[in-house]
């Protein structure tokens, strides 16, 4: 959770964009607490700039575990489907699932990356894995 928050590229789980909306939440509550005090001045809100980037790339990373582009989060109301809707079961073009249901264990030559091994190729000559690469 939380690996590299401020890219655009990827997806995440609601959690982490759940998170994210509260820390940012947490950060404009005291930048408004300051703002009215009169020592510090109005150059508080510049503090808030770093959070709302942060807040745009995590919703794109969420708009992608949807399967949608990250433009999708200027859309007025689909912050009601990022909090609340399921990301796209295995991977999709922004990539592996966040949650690892459905993602292939394997690359496509036949390595398994859980286990540190080659898959065994069945009496054909031929790995599962390439056969799930190359339908018949």
């Amino acid at each position: 959770m939380f690996k590299d928050p401020f890219s655009f590229y990827g997806r995440i789980r609601r959690t982490e964009f759940a998170l994210t909306q509260i820390f940012y939440l947490i950060i404009y509550f005291f930048v408004l607490i300051f703002e009215n005090n009169k020592s510090v001045g109005s150059w508080i809100e510049i503090i808030l700039l770093l959070p709302i980037y942060l807040l745009i790339s995590q919703g794109a990373k969420r708009c992608h575990d949807l399967g949608k582009s990250g433009w999708w989060q200027l859309v007025p109301f689909y912050a009601f489907p990022m909090f609340f809707s399921a990301g796209d079961f295995g991977p999709n073009e922004y990539g592996d699932n966040p949650k690892g249901e459905g993602n292939e264990d394997y690359d496509a030559f036949g390595y398994d990356f859980k286990t540190g091994k080659m898959i065994e190729p069945d009496e054909n000559g031929s790995s599962q894995a390439l056969q799930e690469i190359k339908p018949d």
